[in-house]
């Protein structure tokens, strides 16, 4: 039977060609791993996230099956469908049933536990990706392998701060929340609040769910503008709803006078924040999320969850950064703009590229 190169081989194979052998330390989960042979049949894995409804979710399945096919994985994908019901019954499903590893992304804290509970007593590998199936103790307690996560707080806090600094610090300001149980809209709304708390001239006069749902988003919203018509900008937790509320401020003629913000930077979003119609948005890299979460499974169901548990860090944090059209420059370094933030660019091309390769 034919075999694949051998991953560990090339690499020092590489490392040593560049003169790097003894300066380049390769010790990541990709050198370790063995590939598979060629006719062998993949591993089979269980997937599931809030909701492929969400641009967020769907782009998130559309990265881990691209890992899977990589690192020869056949995934099986679960619909949460934004239902915490049909989460849990698709739950519940996924446990009754072999695989070499499961990753999940719970609608809000607590709804999967006991069915996760059954899958970890089987030693089948489960990766917790961005809203935490439990609090941290009992997460370690039930066996999960990872938490991959981004943080929401920061996330939050840069896309508040730039609204904050265009309010010029004083107004009015909404605030639409994701679904509450969902430890991720938890933490932008602690980010939302830590901004806000240090402007007494903000007045934050609505401050509700809109459970990640982009038509209850536009209900809030129409009642938002006919009460607060002197409304100066709203943060909103992920770019579906964030459009969804600049449809209505459209409508209202009212997109000269309210700013918008939100968290996910998905394309349609990077694209608005070039096009003025969001402020800005934060990326939480569902690329990252998901297809860290495979490649973290495919290891433990490869190499062992003892040895995986030994290589991986109970929690990773996938990073994300605030992107707006805001461009510093610096006239005396025209001729070196490596010294100025973003060489003194507008970056939102790289972004949406780097977003379109599914790497970002």
């Amino acid at each position: 039977m034919k075999t694949l190169l051998d991953r560990r081989a090339f690499l020092r194979g590489t490392a040593g060609a560049l003169g790097l052998g003894g300066l380049l330390p390769i010790a990541g989960l990709l050198e370790k791993m063995p590939l598979r042979q060629a006719g062998v049949d993949p591993l089979r894995a269980a997937m599931m996230n809030d909701g492929l409804v969400v641009s967020w979710g769907a782009q998130g399945k559309l990265a881990a099956e691209q890992m899977g096919r990589w690192l020869g994985v056949e995934i099986e994908w679960f619909d949460g469908n934004l239902d915490l019901n049909q989460q849990r019954a698709n739950m519940r499903e996924i446990a009754e049933r072999d695989w070499d590893f499961v990753a999940v992304q719970p609608g809000s804290i607590g709804t999967l536990v006991e069915s996760t509970e059954e899958l970890t007593r089987r030693d089948i590998p489960v990766v917790d990706m961005d809203t935490l199936i439990a609090p941290f103790p009992l997460l370690q307690e039930i066996g999960i392998l990872t938490f991959i996560t981004p943080d929401n707080v920061q996330m939050a806090e840069s896309v508040v701060q730039a609204l904050v600094d265009k309010m010029g610090g004083e107004g009015k300001i909404a605030h639409t929340w994701g679904r509450q149980g969902h430890t991720g809209a938890q933490g932008r709304a602690q980010g939302f609040y830590n901004v806000i708390q240090r402007y007494p001239n903000i007045e934050v006069v609505d401050d509700q769910p809109g459970d990640w749902n982009v038509e209850m988003t536009t209900e809030i919203w129409e009642v938002l503008l006919n009460r607060h018509p002197d409304l100066k900008a709203g943060f909103l937790h992920n770019d579906d709803m964030a459009l969804a509320a600049r449809r209505v401020v459209e409508r209202h003629g009212m997109q000269d006078r309210v700013v918008l913000g939100g968290v996910d930077a998905m394309i349609p979003a990077i694209q608005a924040v070039g096009e003025g119609r969001l402020l800005a948005t934060a990326r939480n890299s569902s690329p990252r999320v998901h297809g860290w979460a495979v490649l973290a499974g495919y290891y433990a169901a490869t190499m062992g969850l003892e040895q995986a548990r030994l290589d991986i860090p109970p929690m990773i944090v996938a990073d994300g950064t605030l992107i707006t059209l805001d461009v510093q420059s610096d006239p005396e370094l025209v001729n070196e703009p490596w010294k100025i933030r973003g060489y003194g660019r507008n970056n939102l091309d790289s972004f949406i590229w780097a977003e379109q390769q599914l790497v970002f």
